[in-house]
């Protein structure tokens, strides 16, 4: 990128200058662009984008329509159909959440719908890290998608309206995906420039190509998607490479026509002093700026040195690749993420791929693998790396081909154990539980015995002040008896609880992500039960299994957590309810309830806060019949006894149990972190978050604010909590009356269901 070349500033567009991060910057784009639909899904570092747009839109500067979806996979669907229906569309993720969607991806690609998709750049699990690197980038290169890098906010704001322009564009009309590092880009502010007026870039964009075939013709009706016969597949691949090899024409008068408009030019990729350099660096993304500063250094010293990078990936850009290098004698090519077992990164491959068809090229190329799991790259590392190439030109040859750079010491697979594991004696539990006749009678001792029961969860977890999450936990874990083994879905609970090489768990720990914790807790159960049949574990042994989940887990998480229901494995699911994404930031789930404020469903002169009604998780997992099923909380410990050994006893003997607790949430409830109970409590009382149990298909009712006469209006507990508050302004009304109407509507049903045993 350059300067403003010989346009004068009369001649550009009013421009604002200010200091934004890339987050920023992409959803500032997004909403001067106007999208039609955004189906989304909140995971870090891509979430903040979805936030700055749904600010942005109940003030009114944009009428992007946001779909909350299940989860990413989900989202993706959502894009894709809004795409068929003729929709300009975007989408923005990371990671893991762009692999969930990855089936996805050559869907769109291979009908031809152009949508736009920031992969905000970070590191793929497992283990889980959730800083930046681009082992999720190096996942996108086979979908058939265009993809354009951005190293700063800037060219992050820069490259979505050029995205828009030549995905749409009649020769090409393939989805784009705008990259940028993970924190690195997205959560770092740099000085940058945006048009004051959307109108600019809106019209600079212009309207959709007319033309496309869309789903909402019925005059014309299309089909999208059909089945493909032999000879046809190839064809329809044949043409996707086509429309990438347009792209190379397309772009470079888009980057031409938008360095008019904004003085900022760009090419497919960026160079720094390679006219004549002898040696040089390949930096993706944000380490590019750090290259640039240790060529400054050498070219002090007399040292012919470069760097370059690439804005276009997809399609990848050979010719300029081999102009570039053409008379470059050693090269070193720094990757984010490595192809393991393949000796080196993909671009590493690509770019000698591209040299190798170069007959005049004779660059000695050296691979280093650096900064995985967001580790920093300073400028003394380019100098490193500046020190490799010069010793490969001086002595003529590679030596290591390729290496990783940045490691600290070797590590062990597994956390160490700083804290002795329970014995089953310790995890006795003085609740008592008997099968009398076909009921199950539980006994639970003074609340002074029950604190005496070890912890499974140590202190010292990093947790919150106030977090609900562990005194519940800690509640219900103290009715279990002997040995437990528990997964946790990524979340708030997960993160604060194992940070390496740490763990708070006294007990065998499993994680797995959001969607598959109920399906991997599956495997294992039902490997416990065949290793029994078989004889290789004594028949006297007992686990109970136990899959704690939470923050939207239980939307993103519920396909396999109802196949696991069907199946009735013999396995408790308990999920901590804290009404939201938190462990993202406090983004909407579909748990939340109606008018409250989340970072995705915001408050202002176009809002009102989540636009419906809170999911009811128990009666979905009941309607699976697993025999039994609860709800909790914190401040009624007596209940949570009894209803945690009753889960117990029905997973070892029965099949699979599932629970909710209602947990308070200081952070992102913005209440006081010692009203948490009394909050929770309020909960409760106003019958937002009735306690029942379904035991054997029958509901029982075990508390009745009303017949205890504490029943409250759901005002009562919404004022306790900052998220809430602009439900007690009267132009809120309409919405606290719909609410209080439906939380009366579900608490009678359970009553009813609790009156009449068939029900």
């Amino acid at each position: 990128m350059s300067g403003n070349m010989a346009i004068t500033e009369k001649e550009l567009k009013v421009q604002k200058h200010t200091f934004k991060s890339g987050n920023e910057m992409a959803a500032l784009a997004a909403s001067q662009i106007n999208f039609h639909v955004m189906g989304f899904y909140p995971i870090t570092p891509s979430t903040e984008i979805a936030e700055y747009i749904d600010e942005m839109k109940v003030e009114g500067e944009n009428t992007v329509h946001m779909i909350a979806g299940d989860g990413e996979h989900g989202a993706a669907g959502i894009c894709y159909g809004a795409s068929v229906a003729g929709a300009r569309v975007f989408n923005a993720t990371s990671a893991n959440g762009y692999l969930y969607a990855l089936e996805q991806m050559p869907v769109q690609s291979g009908t031809r719908m152009p949508m736009v998709l920031d992969l905000v750049t970070r590191a793929v699990s497992g283990p889980l890290d959730i800083r930046g690197d681009h082992s999720d980038l190096y996942f996108a290169l086979n979908t058939g998608w265009i993809i354009l890098y951005g190293n700063n906010p800037q060219q992050v704001y820069d490259l979505h309206p050029v995205a828009v322009r030549v995905g749409e564009h009649p020769d090409v009309r393939l989805p784009v995906i705008v990259g940028f590092d993970g924190f690195f880009t997205s959560h770092q502010k740099r000085r940058v420039q945006y048009f004051e007026d959307a109108q600019v870039l809106r019209d600079w964009v212009g309207p959709q190509p007319e033309g496309f075939p869309h789903a909402l013709d019925p005059r014309h009706p299309k089909t999208f998607g059909p089945y493909m016969n032999d000879p046809d597949l190839i064809n329809n691949k044949y043409q996707l490479h086509l429309a990438m090899q347009n792209v190379l024409k397309v772009l470079p008068d888009l980057f031409e026509d938008y360095s008019k408009l904004s003085g900022r030019k760009y090419d497919l990729i960026e160079e720094y002093m390679m006219e004549d350099a002898e040696v040089a660096l390949f930096l993706l993304g944000s380490a590019y700026d750090t290259g640039k500063e240790a060529v400054d250094k050498l070219r002090a010293r007399g040292i012919k040195a470069g760097v370059l990078c690439l804005h276009l990936i997809r399609p990848f850009p050979v010719e300029r690749i081999q102009q570039a290098l053409r008379n470059v004698k050693a090269l070193v090519i720094g990757e984010r993420s490595d192809s393991y077992g393949g000796n080196g990164g993909n671009m590493s491959h690509e770019i000698k791929a591209a040299l190798k068809d170069d007959p005049a090229n004779q660059t000695l190329i050296a691979t280093r693998v650096y900064g995985l799991g967001g580790k920093d790259f300073y400028p003394d590392d380019a100098d490193t790396f500046f020190n490799l190439a010069l010793e490969m030109q001086s002595k003529g040859t590679v030596e290591v081909p390729f290496d990783y750079f940045g490691l600290t010491a070797a590590t062990e697979n597994q956390p160490v154990e700083v804290v002795a594991p329970l014995t089953k004696a310790e995890q006795t539990s003085p609740v008592k539980v008997e099968l009398v006749g076909e009921e199950l009678k539980v006994t639970v001792p003074p609340p002074r015995q029950m604190m005496g029961m070890p912890k499974r969860i140590v202190p010292g977890h990093g947790a919150c002040p106030g977090c609900g999450i562990f005194g519940a936990l800690d509640n219900f874990f103290r009715a279990l008896s002997g040995d437990v083994v528990v997964l946790f879905h990524t979340g708030c609970a997960m993160v604060v609880t194992t940070g390496y090489p740490y763990s708070a768990h006294r007990v065998t720990y499993i994680h797995n992500l959001f969607q598959n914790g109920a399906a991997t807790l599956s495997g294992v159960v039902d490997t416990f039960y065949e290793k029994k049949r078989r004889g290789e574990i004594e028949i006297g042994e007992d686990i109970t299994f136990v899959m704690v989940t939470g923050d939207g887990g239980m939307d993103i998480g519920m396909g396999p957590s109802i196949g696991a229901a069907l199946r009735n494995h013999k396995m408790i699911i308990l999920e901590y309810d804290n009404e939201g994404y938190m462990n993202t930031g406090s983004q909407l789930s579909y748990s939340t309830p109606l008018g409250h404020k989340t970072a995705t469903s915001n408050v202002g002169t176009l809002g009102k806060g989540k636009t419906f009604h809170h999911k009811d998780t128990p009666q979905i997992m009941a309607a699976t019949h697993i025999p039994y099923v609860f709800t909790a909380v914190e401040s009624n410990p007596q209940d949570v006894w009894k209803k945690a050994a009753k889960a117990q006893w029905y997973a070892q003997n029965v099949g699979l149990v599932y629970g909710k607790m209602l947990i308070a949430c200081p952070l992102n409830w913005l209440s006081e972190e010692r009203l948490g109970t009394k909050i929770v409590q309020a909960a409760v009382d106003c019958n937002f978050f009735p306690l029942y149990e379904i035991e054997r298909g029958i509901t029982k009712l075990t508390y009745d604010p009303e017949a205890k006469g504490k029943k409250v209006p759901v005002e009562e507990w919404l004022k306790m909590m900052g998220k809430t508050k602009h439900m007690m302004k009267p132009q809120f009304a309409d919405v606290v009356a719909e609410f209080q109407k439906e939380v009366d509507r579900r608490f009678r049903r359970i009553k009813a269901m609790s009156e009449h045993p068939d029900l």
